[in-house]
């Protein structure tokens, strides 16, 4: 047997019914934790069946005349065929037995690579800041549900969410209602007051001194205030309790900060010390939003195993990163970018002041061997985030086509794996390999040789496969 060559492609619209249901979830869960008897999200009661208008589900698919990048490798494995049964990889070669009732896909000699995984994203940040903080929250939730659908057809299967509250967006995915990719998210990004994240007007105090209990920023979702270990070690605890798969914190400056410029160091050691070891206690780990050598190197030392952006660190701190086996997550496209409308100057400065920290940073990973991930880090609109293929593209001035490959699937997806039990799908990513979760997709052409195809994903991604499922099949 063979597919009909027709495009297969689960649509946003698919089901009205589904999408009413699913926006009220996320405002729902925008801001609260279960319901009723205080459930995790990732524990939730029975849920209503799927609409009908889900993807094609085969019990076995074999995806035969195919180059295989198993995203490890540097070269090609030529002429094979992958069969997947439910939702795995269960086997991989160049001769098969192919049992009745399995659905073949001639590949036509293109290229199978693993799913890709964006590791620094933000799902819920789809608008400016003005228009964030005064929308309605199920507005954010319909429009991350838009914008995941969108991300999975750009051929990432899976992406890492690290800050906001996408708790109902998620678990809509995850119940089929939805096409989007696997999301392993932080939740709330623990902050300090007048660290990266406040974004309260100086007339607003702390709630320590007299302010509100909660502000706009906390009621959405993306931030916990926490000032002193106890307070940290509370807000820890808490995104954990909301079905985190691990914790996030700033320690450090930020381009889009309101009141921190890139060179501050926020969080003592002993704030991030006490994030790291709750997270540790939970089997999982800390990652941290940093700029610069000194809140760098306070964050490695408190035992942080993930360094969002870095742009601004030395050699001495690639070098301790790489000796304690930390990934740095760096991002190029938020920094190469236009800057995102409402900027102010001292916003635009700091954006340019990151982005000439590129080449540095890229650099000694590259001499070091420092495992760098592959990450996004778009938000405030939507068009920006049309953008995220060409992440691939901006690293060649750096990076080999395999080693950019190898960033955007297998190094991902150990950085997925850190959170252990926590991760909320059990299973390997990033690969193909047997065993492994069949999320891949099939490119037009030889990305190890031209890496620009994947520009494109609209002409040349020919399918998309996540959880064994096909969202997508122009072959």
């Amino acid at each position: 047997m063979s597919n009909d060559k027709t495009q297969t492609e689960i649509t946003a619209d698919n089901s009205r019914r589904g999408f009413l249901k699913t926006a009220s979830a996320a405002a729902v869960a925008a801001g609260a934790v279960g319901f009723g008897l205080g459930l995790a999200n990732n524990a939730h009661a029975a849920s209503p069946t799927p609409p009908k208008e889900e993807p094609k589900k085969h019990k076995l698919l074999l995806i035969k005349n195919v180059n295989v990048f198993d995203g490890v490798n540097d070269k090609l494995l030529m002429g094979m065929g992958v069969l997947i049964k439910d939702n795995l990889i269960e086997e991989i070669g160049k001769k098969f037995t192919v049992p009745k009732g399995t659905e073949i896909i001639d590949g036509g000699g293109r290229t199978l690579s693993p799913g890709f995984i964006d590791i620094h994203a933000h799902l819920q940040l789809n608008v400016g800041p003005y228009e964030f903080l005064s929308a309605p929250m199920d507005y954010h939730g319909a429009l991350a549900l838009w914008e995941a659908k969108n991300t999975l057809m750009r051929g990432f299967t899976s992406m890492r969410d690290v800050g906001g509250s996408v708790w109902g967006v998620k678990r809509a995915i995850d119940e089929g209602f939805f096409p989007g990719p696997r999301l392993i998210c932080s939740g709330s990004v623990i902050g300090m007051t007048a660290g990266h994240g406040d974004y309260r007007t100086v007339n607003t105090f702390p709630r320590q001194l007299g302010g509100p209990a909660e502000t706009e920023m906390e009621r959405l979702g993306m931030t916990y205030f926490a000032d002193g270990v106890p307070e940290v070690l509370s807000a820890s605890r808490t995104v954990m309790r909301e079905g985190a798969a691990f914790i996030k914190m700033f320690v450090g400056g930020a381009v889009s900060g309101v009141y921190d410029p890139l060179d501050v160091a926020e969080y003592s050691f002993e704030e991030v010390k006490a994030a790291a070891d709750e997270a540790d206690r939970w089997n999982t780990y800390l990652a941290v939003h940093t700029y610069t050598d000194k809140a760098t190197m306070t964050a490695i030392e408190a035992g942080a195993k993930t360094l969002e952006h870095c742009n601004l660190i030395t050699e001495k701190t690639v070098k301790e990163a790489v000796k304690r086996g930390c990934y740095i997550s760096a991002q190029t496209g938020v920094y190469l970018s236009p800057p995102p409308e409402g900027f102010t100057p001292a916003q635009v400065q700091r954006q340019q002041e990151a982005a000439d920290g590129l080449d540095n940073l890229l650099t000694l990973c590259r001499k070091h061997k420092a495992k760098v991930g592959f990450g996004s880090d778009l938000l405030a609109s939507l068009e920006l985030k049309e953008l995220l293929p060409t992440e691939f593209t901006n690293r060649t001035e750096w990076f080999s086509n395999a080693e950019i490959l190898k960033q955007a699937t297998s190094i991902n997806g150990e950085i997925i794996a850190l959170s252990g039990p926590r991760n909320p799908y059990p299973g390997k990513i990033g690969v193909i390999e047997k065993g492994a979760l069949a999320d891949i997709v099939l490119i037009n052409g030889d990305p190890l040789k031209d890496i620009t195809l994947l520009e494109d994903p609209n002409k040349n991604l020919a399918l998309i496969v996540k959880d064994g499922k096909i969202y997508k099949n122009i072959i």
